[in-house]
């Protein structure tokens, strides 16, 4: 027997979701590829790469769980399982403020 249909409102969240998980993963290759080829006299080039590469790791993490994720959520949402919290929010968050912190330091070191 097939799953249940959910309701076309919680799957079109979940699609949604899935959308701006991959909009915040373009947003952060291309601040990554910006940091490292538009900003060549900001700060030593080991930092600007180091910042452009964490950067374009967390663009390439968010891609590569961001459908997994929806998959989940859908399949959940078909069977009536819990839908597991997921970690992708926390992972961003560290490597955005580690991102902040080597911009901080690169903006002191263009001076």
């Amino acid at each position: 027997m097939a799953d249940p249909e959910p309701d076309y409102r919680f799957t079109l969240a979940n699609e949604r979701t899935f959308l701006a998980w991959i909009r915040t993963a373009l947003g952060l290759l291309a601040a990554g590829v910006a940091v490292v080829q538009l900003l060549p006299d900001l700060g030593p080039k080991p930092l600007r790469l180091a910042a452009g590469l964490l950067l374009a790791s967390l663009a390439l993490m968010l891609a590569g769980t961001s459908h997994r994720r929806w998959r989940d959520v859908d399949q959940a949402m078909r069977t009536g399982a819990a839908i597991s919290r997921p970690w992708q929010p926390s992972v961003t968050a560290v490597g955005v403020s580690v991102t902040v912190i080597l911009a901080m330091i690169l903006i002191f070191a263009a001076d």
